[in-house]
């Protein structure tokens, strides 16, 4: 098992690649989480609102994803919330920065790694990393419970793109139920 990162007091660095399953989460929308962990991407996603930046794709896909999987316009959770803030500050470079991310057919995008332990990395993951590792500040990837990532994450340390996992109970018990080690 790969050593886990465990999320800092503040926010340091202040820049941050959010994946949504942290949103979903910090929604009550994962019903096998503990109420820990609820509250661990609940304050994370607030502290962000409050003091923190996101990094995002400037074609929106990350957005795109978000919206698609909450409700931000009448939502009444945190990742609802996150999910508004994020649309009012899009075009704010002191809280959003946009990068751009290059198409590549067999990466999908030109400043996702190429390693061959992420050879099976899913497509619709390869955004957060593209953003993280293109952006010069490579923030780190916030991520919840999607254990996968647990295998992905010392491949993608050594490209120096970090995963912070807020759930570290829980990534690592779904990554034993679902892959038996």
């Amino acid at each position: 098992m790969p050593p886990l990162t465990f999320p800092a007091a503040s926010l340091t660095p202040a820049t941050y690649v959010v994946d949504t399953n942290v949103i979903l989460v910090a929604n009550g929308q994962h019903p096998d989480v503990s109420p820990a962990c609820v509250t661990a991407c609940q304050d994370w996603l607030q502290r962000i609102m409050a003091e923190g930046r996101v990094a995002l794709d400037d074609a929106y896909a990350i957005v795109g994803e978000y919206q698609h999987k909450t409700h931000a316009s009448d939502g009444q959770g945190v990742g609802d919330a996150f999910v508004r803030w994020v649309l009012h500050h899009v075009d704010d470079a002191a809280r959003c920065d946009l990068v751009n991310l290059s198409p590549d057919a067999g990466r999908g995008f030109l400043s996702f790694p190429v390693d061959e332990g992420l050879a099976h990395f899913d497509d619709a993951d390869r955004k957060f990393v593209a953003v993280a590792h293109a952006h010069p500040e490579r923030p780190p990837i916030l991520q919840a419970a999607d254990s996968k990532w647990l295998d992905w994450a010392p491949y993608l340390a050594d490209h120096s793109v970090q995963i912070r996992f807020l759930c570290q109970a829980e990534v690592q018990e779904f990554h034993h139920h679902k892959f038996g080690c």
